[in-house]
């Protein structure tokens, strides 16, 4: 997938390939479980999946279930998936319309869609009870540009702190606008980092991509964000090409309006949102990839493709042209990662050198070793698997 040209300043000499370990032992996937998925604010969705009161939607994640939904006065919330009472799941159904309540299916303990207790049958013969005491255990929700975030954490980051670099960054896009017209789930059988790393960089795209290729040279473009936990940049669209489909042509409106420059207008983003959303902006639709890790070698992967919510209907709206050309790319991609973990899984692999157009894997494995409390171990490696 492509990335971007690195800036010499963050280029690091000496920087090499993270041990083989972190892509295939047990013991780092559940230390990434625990340091990464249960403490830091990562995304769960797009707010239009809860566009109206009562829709709600599950997410599984870090062994939890959470329940995602919109209450009664028009407010995200997210909740555990668990009755206070006897611990019983509250919803089974992936997705769905809650009526005004949650009741629980076993012994109707009832909650309002803001988690406060209403209801709980012959409670009232038990002395002290207060369903005061009792309402639904929250988790913390935060919006993003259309993105829900979630964080497992008792006492998370303040998002606004946690997300500073991005917060503004990309609003002249309107992606809160924007509707997913298309998901295709993907599952790959690589470790989960391999596929942020690859989508990080595109030295490998004359390689692995011809069809992108001939529409965006890998050498164009530069970055914006080069460390830290939010990386990424832009390339540059050939003319005469618009956008980044199989015809070359834009397949819908163009993003923003009049609010982007028109510099921009043959240009893709790029971005990797630590730790597990990719975000491409083009210039008619984005694309976004949450990943799911579901061991060391085996990811699940949700890829939207998301349009402004004018666009379906008209004429010229072709989301084909843009499904299909990253369908094809998407596929070229998680075939390589999938040979890529198969050769690290192996005892000859021994970490190796980054090249310049490999500054930003290299930046996110830093930032990678960063949030696991590994500092130490960036940029070694020699002779370690």
């Amino acid at each position: 997938m492509p990335a971007f040209l690195k800036t010499v300043e963050s280029y690091r000499q000496g920087a090499r390939t993270l041990p083989g370990r972190y892509y295939t032992s047990p013991e780092v996937y559940a230390e990434e479980i625990e340091r990464l998925l249960r403490t830091r604010w990562f995304c769960a969705g797009r707010a239009e999946q809860i566009a109206q009161p009562g829709d709600y939607f599950l997410r599984d994640i870090a062994g939890e279930s959470i329940i995602v939904l919109r209450d009664g006065r028009g407010t995200a919330r997210a909740f555990y998936n668990v009755c206070r009472h006897r611990g019983t799941r509250l919803r089974e159904a992936p997705r769905g319309r809650l009526a005004e309540t949650i009741q629980c299916p076993y012994h109707a303990w009832t909650y309002t869609t803001e988690g406060q207790l209403i209801g709980a049958p012959h409670m009232n013969e038990v002395a002290g009870f207060d369903k005061r005491n009792y309402p639904l255990h929250a988790v913390a929700l935060e919006e993003w540009e259309g993105f829900l975030f979630l964080s497992l954490a008792q006492d998370p980051e303040p998002f606004a702190q946690a997300f500073a670099p991005l917060i503004g960054r990309l609003a002249r896009f309107e992606l809160p606008r924007l509707v997913a017209v298309k998901r295709i789930d993907y599952d790959v059988a690589a470790n989960w980092k391999l596929i942020f790393q690859n989508y990080s960089e595109c030295l490998h795209c004359p390689v692995i991509h011809p069809e992108l290729s001939s529409l965006m040279p890998y050498t164009s473009g530069a970055n914006d964000l080069t460390e830290g936990p939010f990386l990424g940049g832009y390339m540059l669209i050939t003319e005469p090409n618009a956008s980044l489909t199989l015809s070359g042509r834009a397949c819908a409106l163009p993003l923003g309006g009049d609010g982007v420059p028109a510099e921009e207008r043959r240009r893709a983003y790029y971005y990797t949102i630590f730790p597990n959303l990719m975000l491409s902006i083009h210039p008619d639709y984005a694309v976004s990839y949450m990943l799911w890790p579901q061991g060391p070698g085996r990811t699940h992967i949700e890829c939207e493709w998301l349009f402004r919510a004018d666009a379906p209907g008209r004429a010229d709206f072709n989301p084909e042209d843009a499904v299909q050309f990253w369908d094809l790319t998407n596929r070229q991609d998680w075939h390589i990662c999938e040979q890529s973990f198969a050769g690290i899984s192996s005892r000859a692999y021994v970490p190796g050198p980054y090249s310049p157009r490999e500054s930003m894997p290299a930046a996110w494995d830093r930032a990678f070793l960063a949030a696991l409390g590994h500092d130490g171990e960036s940029g070694k490696g020699n002779g370690e698997r």
